[in-house]
Parts: C-alpha cells; sequence; structure tokens
C-alpha cells in the first residue's frame, strides 16, 4: 500500500497515467495509447525532444534475480509511433553478468527461444532474431514465447491488470441491462450487474459487504439487485425503518460511492494493480479511517494499492511508511518518501498522526 500527497497541480494524475500507459501499450499497441492521451507530444514532457524512457526493475519472487526492462517510444522518420528499443534482461547470480533474453529495435531484433519456464532454461536457450508484425507492438507480448516465461508473463500481467478508479455516481445509480458482468468497468456503470454477479456466486463474500455497509451507514439493512421485466438491473437499499427498499436514485453519494468501494475491495478475482484517486469526495470523514483499513487488507492479500489523497482524516489511519509526497519545481515532479524525512519521522515518532503533518505543510507545503 502506497498513499501518495501533493498540492494540485504536482503531478499525481500524471504518475498514475504513467501506468495506464503502460497498460495500454500492453492490451493494444503504442500508436493506440498514444492516440488515447492526444499523441506523441501530449505524452513526452514539456518543450523535450527525445523519447519516452522507462527502465523498470522488478523481482517476480524475492528468492529470484532481478529482471530490468528497458522500452524507449518515439516517432521514426514518417512521425509515427514507435517502440525504438526494447529490452529485457536478467543478472545470473548474485554476480553473474546481465543476460538480454530480448534486445528489439523497431519491431526486429534477437529473442531467447526454446523452453522457457525458468531461469535454467533460458541460461540453455538460444537466442534468435526475429520480427514482430508491427514495429509499435511490445515484444514481450507480440513474441509467443515469452506467454510462458513465468518472469515475464509475471511482470506483464502485473501491468495488464492495473485498474485505475474513475467512479462516476450518477454512473452508478442508472439501471443497467442485464449483462454479465465479473468485475467494476473503471466509473463503476455496471455496479449493479457485479453486484448480482457476486450475490448469485459468492453469497459469503457478498455478506460480508452487506454486514460492513450495514456498520457503516445508519440505516442500510439490505442490498439488492434486481432484474426489471423489461431487462435491466436496478440497485435497491432496504432501510430499516422503511417496508419497501429504495431505489438507488434516492440514495446519497456517500452510500453509493461507499458500497461501490466495497464492491471492488472484496472482488474475488484481485486486481494486480490498484489506483484511487481521492477516496474521500462524497464520504464522511469519520468513514476514512475504516476505509483505509479496507485498502491495507487488499494489500495483504497479494495486491498493490496506490491512493492519492488530500484528506487529513485519510491520512491519519496510515503509516508514515506508507506515504509518499510530490514536489514540483521548473515543471517537473520529485517523488519523495515521507519517512526519509527527518522532521516528520522525528514527530512522527513523537506521536503526531500524518494528517496532521500534512496540515502543518511538512509533507509537500500542505493542503490546497
Amino acid at each position: 500500500m502506497a498513499v501518495f500527497l501533493g498540492k494540485n497541480g504536482s503531478g499525481k494524475t500524471t504518475f498514475f497515467d504513467v501506468f495506464g500507459f503502460l497498460h495500454d501499450c500492453l492490451n493494444s499497441n503504442v500508436k493506440a495509447a498514444l492516440a488515447r492521451r492526444g499523441g506523441f507530444k501530449e505524452v513526452v514532457s514539456r518543450e523535450q525532444k527525445g523519447d519516452i524512457e522507462f527502465m523498470i526493475k522488478f523481482r517476480p519472487a524475492l528468492e529470484e534475480p532481478l529482471i530490468t526492462y528497458e522500452v524507449f517510444i518515439g516517432l521514426d522518420d514518417m512521425g509515427k509511433a514507435v517502440v525504438k528499443k526494447e529490452i529485457l534482461r536478467f543478472r545470473r547470480g548474485q554476480k553473474g553478468s546481465p543476460w538480454k533474453v530480448l534486445d528489439f529495435s523497431y519491431g526486429e531484433g534477437i529473442a531467447a527461444e526454446g523452453k522457457l519456464n525458468s531461469y535454467e532454461d533460458v541460461n540453455l536457450a538460444t537466442r534468435r532474431r526475429q520480427k514482430l508484425d508491427s514495429p509499435d507492438i511490445l515484444a514481450i507480448k507480440g513474441l509467443g514465447q515469452f506467454k510462458e516465461f513465468e518472469a515475464v508473463s509475471t511482470f506483464r500481467r502485473l501491468i495488464e491488470d492495473w485498474y485505475v478508479a474513475d467512479f462516476r455516481i450518477d454512473a452508478a445509480r442508472e439501471r443497467q441491462e442485464a449483462e454479465y458482468s465479473e468485475q467494476l468497468s473503471r466509473t463503476g456503470d455496471n455496479l449493479s450487474a457485479v453486484t448480482k454477479y457476486i450475490y448469485d456466486n459468492y453469497p459469503e463474500i457478498f455478506q460480508t459487504i452487506i454486514e460492513k455497509m450495514q456498520k457503516r451507514v445508519p440505516g442500510v439493512e439490505q442490498v439488492e439487485a434486481q432484474e426489471t421485466q423489461d431487462g435491466y438491473i436496478v440497485l435497491r437499499f432496504q432501510d430499516g425503518k422503511f417496508k419497501n427498499p429504495f431505489s438507488s436514485k434516492f440514495v446519497s453519494d456517500g452510500t453509493i460511492k461507499m458500497f461501490t468501494y466495497l464492491v471492488l475491495l472484496h472482488d474475488p478475482a484481485q486486481h494486480a494493480l490498484l489506483c484511487v484517486e481521492e477516496p474521500e469526495n462524497q464520504l464522511y470523514p469519520e468513514l476514512l479511517e475504516e476505509l483505509a483499513e479496507e485498502f491495507r487488507s487488499y494489500a495483504d492479500e497479494g495486491g498493490q494499492v496506490f491512493v492519492s489523497t488530500h484528506s487529513p482524516d485519510f491520512l491519519n489511519a496510515v503509516e508514515l511508511e506508507e506515504i509518499y509526497y510530490f514536489e514540483k519545481q521548473d515543471g517537473y515532479t520529485t517523488i519523495y518518501k515521507a519517512s526519509d524525512n527527518e522532521l516528520a519521522k522525528s514527530l512522527y515518532d513523537a506521536g503526531d498522526l500524518p494528517g496532521a503533518l500534512w496540515k502543518q505543510g511538512l509533507l509537500t507545503g500542505g493542503i490546497e
């Protein structure tokens, strides 16, 4: 779990979209990912003429070698978006030299082939020159052998399964066509269908969600996803004081928001990477501590959670080790770990809460 702080315009949304961009590159191609964001000039750093560069270091497991993945995305002589260079390598042992599993440029290059189920297999594998269908496709996706190489497939799934929540209360309220949905969309516009799926297939999980709603939202006794005769699914909330349930259109924004978060965080198929921006919107401050605990539980169970916030109440339920803050100078942003701030660390150890440190301006200058 990581919680990110920063003034408005400091780069939090851009930082989250770094992962969104890689997600789109893998799920489609580089050209489509750039087009979704207005083209190459809108994605590359302002006033810069070079390529968009990524270097990612990761380990599939603690005991396994460090893997480095590099990708350079730019424009060719015709002005078309291409992968100019893509390299994947890992270090053999503690002192071994890096071994390139992949080295591609403009859709062509060398890659290890053969049985790639383990590192030992890669050490014995041969490398052969290959060509992709298009220079705007990432080789870790386009080459079939990497689907079976556990280290690469784990990394690819991590990025492909990046979920950035963009909940829209009005979309979640609307009745929805009775279509099959297992996971929430980014906007939550299929909330009714996912609620029905969990109710039908995971009754114990659904009961847990209801019990938490009962504790956090006064009066809510039950939530139903009812299919109408004309082929729609409607969410209805049962208030214990009334005989008949209310349609979701008559329920408060905060109630819908809390229920949506609980459905997301109790998804039977957990996302590898989950990102939520400013979850405090529409929620009563006293609910934020419990929501922070829900995010932490999600992370403890194996998911990775990124949250951005401006709320001192939310921060007061977060450990200093979990907090990072943004500082922007001359158009560029640097991210700092809060626990590396000696003054903030000493005050925190003395009993000050993170929300108070944030309000005092000790973590990226306070709130706007």
